[in-house]
C-alpha cells in the first residue's frame, strides 16, 4: 500500500468540474455535459466513446481486404457487434453492481454518466459479432484479428471519457502524473468518512493526488495499436493478432486494475483483475503452442487472404461494386489484374 503520509497534500477543490495534475502544473475545467439539445443533456462521455468507435471503423474498413474479407459483409458484423458491445458493457457493470440497481431498475438504461465495463463490452461485441459472421459467411478468425485492432483504437480513445467524468481513478500516489479534482475529492471523502465506505480499507486521503488509471490504459492501448498493427502485416496465422491483443491488454489491465479503487468485486476478488490474469496467461500459452504447431504442420497455417475462398468472395464483392466498367479498370495494375492479397499486404 502507498505510504500516504509521504505524499504532498493538495488544496481542497470546491469546483466539481476542476481537474488538476499538481506536479505538472496543469489545471482543467471540464463540464461532463457537452451541450443541451431539446432539453436533453449530451455528455462528453458518450461523444468521446462515439469518436473512438468512428476512428476504429475508419481504420478497419480499408484494411478488410488485407485480411481477405468482404468489407460489406463484415460491416454488418461490426455494426451489430457495436450494439452488442454497448449492451454487454452495461449488463456486465450492472450485474456486479446489482445492489445499486435492484431498487431502481429504470437506472439500468441510463449510461450517460458512465457505468460501462470494458470486458462486458468485448464479450457482448464478440458474441453478437460472431453470430452475424456466421449468418453473413464472414470468416471468424480474420474478423477477430482486424476487430482487435479496432478495439485498441476504441479503448485508447474511449478511456478519456473517464477523465471527463473524473472516474476510474486509482489509489493515492506521489507520481508526476498524479491527478485530483473536485469530483474525485468528493467521491473519496464520501467513501472514507463513514466506517462502511468502500474506500475505508484502502487508506485513501481525498487531499492527495491519485493514479490517473484512464491515462495509463489509454497510453497502453494506443501503444499496443502501433505495435500490433505494424506486426499484422507479417502475421503467421489467422487469429494471431487477436491473441496478441488479448495478451497485451490483459497484462496491462491486471496491473492497472490493482491500482483502481472502484473495481467490480466478487467477494474479495477484483473480477477484472482475475479475468485479465487468466486471459493473458491463456493467450501466451496458445501462442507458444502455435509456434511448435507451425513447425510440425506448416501446411495448416495458410492465411485466409491467400485462399481460393477469400479470392472468390472478394471477386464477387468487386463485381457488385464495379462490374466491368472503367472505374474498376482505374484501380487495377498495369497488367489489368487486381492486386492479390499478398500484393496488398506489401503495399499497406
Amino acid at each position: 500500500m502507498t505510504d500516504i503520509q509521504s505524499i504532498t497534500d493538495v488544496r481542497a477543490i470546491t469546483d466539481p468540474f476542476e481537474i488538476q495534475f499538481p506536479k505538472l502544473g496543469w489545471t482543467f475545467h471540464v463540464n461532463p455535459t457537452a451541450f443541451t439539445i431539446f432539453g436533453l443533456d449530451i455528455q462528453w462521455y458518450g461523444i468521446i466513446i462515439t469518436f473512438g468507435l468512428i476512428l476504429a471503423l475508419l481504420y478497419v474498413m480499408p484494411k478488410m481486404k488485407r485480411f481477405g474479407l468482404d468489407g460489406e459483409r463484415a460491416l454488418d458484423a461490426i455494426i451489430c457487434g457495436v450494439l452488442g458491445g454497448i449492451i454487454g458493457a452495461r449488463a456486465y457493470y450492472v450485474i456486479f453492481n446489482w445492489d445499486s440497481y435492484k431498487g431502481n431498475l429504470s437506472a439500468i438504461v441510463n449510461t450517460r454518466n458512465g457505468g460501462l465495463a470494458i470486458y462486458g463490452g468485448i464479450i457482448g461485441s464478440v458474441a453478437v459479432g460472431l453470430i452475424i459472421c456466421k449468418i453473413r459467411k464472414v470468416r471468424l478468425l480474420p474478423m477477430l484479428d482486424i476487430s482487435s485492432l479496432g478495439f485498441l483504437i476504441g479503448q485508447g480513445i474511449g478511456r478519456w471519457g473517464n477523465f471527463v467524468n473524473q472516474e476510474a481513478f486509482g489509489s493515492n500516489t506521489d507520481s508526476i502524473f498524479g491527478m485530483t479534482g473536485g469530483n474525485i475529492q468528493s467521491v473519496i471523502f464520501r467513501n472514507t468518512v463513514y466506517s462502511d465506505g468502500s474506500m475505508v480499507g484502502l487508506g485513501m486521503n481525498y487531499l492527495q493526488p491519485v493514479h490517473p488509471c484512464f491515462l495509463y490504459e489509454s497510453f497502453w492501448c494506443l501503444l499496443g495499436f502501433l505495435i500490433i498493427s505494424t506486426y499484422s502485416r507479417h502475421r503467421k496465422y489467422d487469429g494471431q493478432i487477436m491473441l496478441m491483443y488479448v495478451a497485451w491488454y490483459g497484462a496491462e489491465r491486471y496491473v492497472v486494475e490493482g491500482l483502481r479503487t472502484d473495481s467490480l468485486m466478487a467477494g474479495d476478488i477484483k473480477v477484472s483483475q482475475l479475468l485479465s490474469l487468466v486471459i493473458c496467461i491463456v493467450s501466451v500459452a496458445i501462442q507458444v503452442g502455435m509456434i511448435f504447431l507451425r513447425r510440425i504442420r506448416p501446411d495448416k497455417f495458410v492465411l485466409y487472404c491467400n485462399t481460393d475462398e477469400s479470392r472468390e468472395l472478394l471477386e464477387q464483392a468487386r463485381k457488385r461494386m464495379y462490374g466491368d466498367d472503367e472505374e474498376y479498370q482505374a484501380i487495377t495494375d498495369n497488367d489489368g489484374e487486381e492486386d492479390s492479397p499478398e500484393d496488398i499486404k506489401e503495399e499497406i
